[in-house]
C-alpha cells in the first residue's frame, strides 16, 4: 500500500503561484501540503525575472535586497534598424522595476508559506489525479522515488502552463503552436550594458516575439530571446537567432555564459475554465501569462493568493464543488480577463507587422523627451502611428 496523507487543500508547483495560494490557504485556517517535483525551489528559473515594484507591494510583499539583483529605472525598445527609445517609466504591461534573483525570490516565498504552517514536501511530483464520482479529491505523487496519495478536498494546480495535473482533472489546456512562444535565455557575464535598463529588441530577429537584455548588476545580464512556436522551422531554432543576435551585438559578444534556461510561455490569455469539482489552477497554470511581452510574475503572485483566499473559504462552508470554486474564477477574470484580451489582441497585430513598420512606431515618438516620456505616452503615439496594433479582435473559442 502506497504512504497517504490528508489535507484541505494540496497545491502542486512551488513556484510564485504555488507558494502564495499555499500560504494563503493556510493563513484562512486549511490544512495545507504543497509539493514540488524540484529538488530545489527555484531551480533552474525559466524567465527573465522582471517584475514591478507596484506589483509586489499589491501582493503584499515588501521589496527586499537579499532577493533583488538589479532596480530598474525604465526600458529601452530597440527597433529592427537600431533605433532606441529609452522610456523612464515602464511602459503599460512592462513586467521590470526589479530585476529578481529567482532562486532567492522562490525560496522567499516558500518560506512565508511554511511559517503560516504549510508543509512542503521536496521531490514530489504530481502523476496523477484521484477522483471519486468525477470529483477531484487528491493527487498520486511520486516521492523520493516512492509512490503516495495525498488525500485533500481542494487541488490547486499551479504547475506551469503545460499543466499536466489540470489536464489530467479534465480541463481544457490544448494550445495551438502559434500560442506559445519557446525561448531560451543565457545569464552572460562581461557584458557592457545600461546597469539600470531593461532592453527589449524588437523584429525579425526573434520571429513572433523579441529578444530581451535584463541586467543583473556586476557586469551580468540575462540575455534571451522569445520564438512563435510555429514560427520555428527547425530544431534549434531559437538558439541560432540568440546566439546570432549576440553576435552581432558588440556590448554582448565578448561576453561569456554562465548559465543556459530553455522553456516556453504560453501567449494565448485565460484557460477556459480554470476550475472543475474539487481542482483550481493558478499562474502560468490559469495561462494568465501577459500576451504580449510574456511576463507572469504579477498575475502568479495575483491569482495564487485569490485560488489560496477562496480555496479555503470554500473549505469552511464545506462545498468544494465547481460551482462554489467558480467564485474564484470570477474574480480573477473581473480583475484581469480585459487587460490579458487587450495584451494578446496587440500581440495577434504585432507578430504581423514588418521591421519597416515597427521601426515607424519607434521614429513616432523622436518628438518626445526621452528623459521623460511615460508609458501611456509611448501607448498613444504608437496608436496614432499604426492604429492596427489596437483593435478589437477577440481569440476564438476552444
Amino acid at each position: 500500500m502506497p504512504m497517504s496523507y490528508d489535507c484541505d487543500v494540496v497545491v502542486v508547483g512551488a513556484g510564485p503561484a504555488g507558494s502564495m495560494a499555499a500560504k494563503h490557504a493556510a493563513d484562512g485556517g486549511a490544512r495545507v501540503i504543497l509539493v514540488e517535483k524540484k529538488a530545489e525551489i527555484g531551480a533552474p528559473l525559466r524567465c527573465a525575472e522582471g517584475v514591478s515594484k507596484r506589483r509586489l507591494l499589491e501582493a503584499g510583499i515588501e521589496p527586499d535586497p537579499g532577493w533583488i539583483s538589479a532596480k530598474i529605472s525604465g526600458t529601452i525598445l530597440r527597433s529592427p534598424s537600431g533605433n532606441t527609445l529609452k522610456v523612464r517609466e515602464c511602459p503599460e504591461g512592462s513586467e521590470v522595476g526589479y530585476v529578481l534573483d529567482r532562486h532567492l525570490f522562490d525560496k522567499f516565498l516558500a518560506g512565508r508559506a511554511a511559517s503560516s504552517g504549510v508543509r512542503i514536501m521536496m521531490r514530489a511530483g504530481c502523476v496523477g489525479v484521484i477522483t471519486e464520482d468525477g470529483k477531484v479529491t487528491g493527487i498520486t505523487v511520486r516521492h523520493m522515488g516512492s509512490d503516495c496519495e495525498i488525500h485533500a478536498r481542494c487541488v490547486i494546480a499551479a504547475d506551469g502552463y503545460e499543466s499536466q495535473t489540470a489536464r489530467w482533472a479534465g480541463l481544457d489546456t490544448d494550445l495551438e503552436m502559434s500560442d506559445m512562444d519557446t525561448c531560451l535565455q543565457y545569464l552572460m557575464s562581461g557584458v557592457e550594458i545600461e546597469e539600470d535598463f531593461c532592453e527589449i529588441v524588437l523584429g525579425s530577429c526573434a520571429p513572433g516575439g523579441y529578444a530581451w537584455i535584463f541586467p543583473k548588476g556586476d557586469g551580468k545580464a540575462n540575455v534571451g530571446m522569445g520564438v512563435q512556436g510555429s514560427r520555428c522551422v527547425s530544431e534549434g531554432e531559437t538558439k541560432r537567432l540568440l546566439d546570432k543576435f549576440i553576435e552581432s551585438d558588440p556590448r554582448l559578444n565578448k561576453g561569456n555564459i554562465l548559465s543556459v534556461v530553455a522553456g516556453a510561455v504560453s501567449t494565448r490569455p485565460g484557460i477556459p475554465c480554470s476550475v472543475g469539482d474539487g481542482i483550481m489552477t493558478a499562474g502560468d497554470a490559469a495561462r494568465v501569462i501577459n500576451p504580449l511581452t510574456g511576463g507572469g510574475i504579477r498575475n502568479a503572485l495575483r491569482t495564487g493568493k485569490m485560488a489560496g483566499e477562496v480555496a479555503a473559504a470554500c473549505i469552511r462552508k464545506g462545498d468544494v464543488s465547481k460551482e462554489s470554486l467558480m467564485e474564484y474564477d470570477r474574480m480573477w477574470r473581473g480583475e484581469m480577463e480585459d487587460e490579458l484580451l487587450r495584451y494578446w489582441r496587440m500581440k495577434e497585430r504585432y507578430v504581423n507587422l514588418s521591421d519597416d513598420v515597427l521601426d515607424k512606431i519607434v521614429l513616432a515618438v523622436k518628438d518626445y523627451d526621452f528623459e521623460r516620456l511615460r508609458g501611456d505616452e509611448l501607448k498613444a503615439a504608437a496608436k496614432a502611428m499604426c492604429p492596427e496594433l489596437f483593435g478589437s479582435k477577440r481569440p476564438k473559442a476552444e
